[in-house]
């Protein structure tokens, strides 16, 4: 009787079904230790992906409200529980100080001073602030903020029996910076070349004892350059976030963000405009004052449907040159808000990942038939090659301001055909085409569309 009653209980929580990996939470195995008292009793551990998860309370109250549902039971408890961190990947060996980090965010940007240290500061401390176990790598080893971010009492950076380094704790998340040895020892600029730049980013970030983390935030410096490519090579990075500006200079950059890290294998799952707007605090009105349009475009062009604006507030800096984030003076606040959005999406895309959530689907170029797009359950489409072509949306073929085509449907041959066609993330699909243009990239959403 017990029996059926434990399928009974897990049979009413099919229909619970997370919204990212599009499977139920019974299949996934979240449910933990259920039992059944002889009074009709049900208890249960909920265990999810991360602590972090931003629709635990909704699984909870499904949960609740689907167990209720059965005529014998009197009383429903869950109990909320995260998986544990695991060993990263066979890398872990190499890297002793991540063997219980499960999940390593970089955020990155492809030029100076647009912010990029001020999200990674507050995306760690954000996913902190929803429960999971967090730890902030500086990676910039000329022009390292995060001592200038975070204020903590004491920067003494040491080494514990094992020979690790103890990262410095502050409000909750685990800390690391060159930036916390120079100012220890007096201050100074670094002077060094590359190779010693990368050896000194290994040692700190692959020997520091970070313990059980749910999330290393990397905080990469600017550029593609050698920190960025060793950093991808030496440890196993589970997404990137890329932060910008609104100028159209900015969207160049991100393009190659977004292609340096498609080359080495991490998903851009996330980007960033900074000072995307400013509200006047009088009437409200909204006033683009570094333009507008690379957001858009990025999320048009890319597919990558988690764009995020930060506005234009004076105390975002203020607290950040004031060593606090502001996450933590203002959590409730509307910038607070933006950061929360930006650290669920980043937890959903995440868990996509570990999951196999990401599945993209087949592309291939069939001479017979056309464009052949196969979904994951084995259902195909067909797009003829010229509609395709004539779909294409990028800066040569729509105008970027006003989003009005310049292709004309006439200019493209009815012969055209894909010369070359490969994946651009996990996104969107490049295609070079017959006719002499190589700029077209179709997110997958467009081509299911389609």
């Amino acid at each position: 009787m017990t029996e059926q009653k434990q399928q009974q209980v897990l049979d009413a929580m099919r229909h619970i079904i997370d919204p990212d990996l599009g499977k139920d939470i019974v299949s996934l195995g979240f449910i933990k230790d259920l039992a059944i008292s002889d009074e009709g009793d049900v208890s249960f551990t909920l265990e999810l992906t991360t602590p972090a998860c931003p629709v635990k309370e909704q699984f909870r109250e499904a949960c609740t409200t689907a167990v209720s549902a059965i005529d014998w039971v009197r009383d429903v408890t869950v109990i909320m529980s995260a998986q544990a961190p695991k060993k990263n990947n066979p890398l872990a060996a190499k890297a002793p100080g991540l063997a219980k980090v499960a999940n390593i965010l970089a955020v990155s940007s492809c030029k100076g001073g647009v912010g990029k240290s001020t999200v990674a500061v507050n995306l760690a401390y954000t996913l902190h602030r929803k429960g999971a176990k967090v730890g902030l790598f500086d990676a910039d080893v000329y022009g390292p903020s995060l001592p200038t971010m975070v204020q903590p009492e004491s920067i003494e950076v040491y080494q514990n029996d094992a020979d690790m380094i103890v990262p410095i704790a502050w409000e909750g998340v685990k800390l690391m910076s060159f930036g916390f040895i120079t100012e220890a020892s007096g201050g100074g600029p670094a002077i060094m070349r590359g190779p010693m730049v990368t050896q000194i980013i290994n040692q700190l970030l692959t020997t520091t004892d970070w313990g059980e983390l749910d999330y290393l935030v990397l905080d990469l410096p600017p550029g593609t350059g050698d920190v960025q490519l060793t950093l991808t090579q030496l440890v196993p990075i589970t997404a990137a976030v890329i932060v910008t500006t609104p100028q159209q200079l900015s969207f160049v950059d991100v393009v190659k963000g977004i292609q340096m890290f498609d080359k080495v294998k991490v998903p851009v799952i996330s980007v960033i405009e900074n000072m995307s707007y400013f509200a006047c605090p009088s009437c409200g009105t909204r006033h683009d004052i570094f333009g507008k349009g690379a957001r858009d475009r990025i999320v048009r062009q890319f597919g990558i449907a988690n764009a995020h604006e930060l506005p234009v507030r004076p105390e975002i800096s203020d607290f950040s040159d004031r060593g606090r984030p502001v996450v933590l003076d203002k959590p409730e606040g509307d910038v607070a808000g933006v950061f929360s959005d930006i650290a669920d999406a980043a937890v959903m895309e995440v868990s996509k990942i570990r999951h196999g959530g990401l599945a993209r689907p087949e592309v291939r170029f069939d001479p017979g038939r056309g464009i052949v797009v196969t979904k994951a359950n084995g259902e195909e489409k067909v797009i003829p090659p010229a509609r395709l072509r004539r779909a294409c949306r990028c800066a040569n073929c729509v105008d970027e301001f006003t989003r009005e085509p310049i292709l004309q449907p006439e200019d493209v041959p009815e012969n055209v055909y894909p010369e070359n066609m490969q994946p651009m993330g996990n996104y969107a699909m490049a295609v070079t085409w017959s006719d002499g243009h190589t700029s077209s990239i179709y997110p997958y959403e467009q081509l299911l569309e389609m």
